[in-house]
């Protein structure tokens, strides 16, 4: 959620840390696109159908900001400071996956 927070509420800071963006358009709607997932994830409720619901939605979305980070700071389009934000995502990836595993094994 922060993540998505963050360009909404400062783009400038958000820009002075991950390099000036000439689509600010795209940065906010992915923002916006962020914050929803991160409340939708937060009131998915405690029962297993919706936790697993929430872990796929989360799980999705890691792999899919890391493959962007990986994919676009590879060939030069975005910043090396991306770089820390794909780990923070497969590091999610890691930790929901073993909590589904964990579960699976009760």
């Amino acid at each position: 959620m922060a993540n998505g927070l963050w360009p909404l509420v400062h783009l400038p800071s958000f820009e002075a840390v991950f390099g000036a963006k000439t689509d600010r358009w795209l940065v906010r709607t992915v923002g916006g696109l962020l914050l929803t997932n991160g409340v939708t994830q937060l009131r998915a409720g405690r029962s297993p159908e919706a936790a697993h619901h929430a872990r796929r939605l989360g799980m999705g979305t890691a792999a899919t900001l890391a493959a962007a980070d990986l994919v676009y700071v590879g060939n030069g389009t975005l910043s090396k400071m991306y770089l820390p934000d794909a780990s923070a995502q497969l590091l999610w990836i890691t930790a929901w996956y073993r909590h589904q595993r964990a579960e699976r094994a009760k």
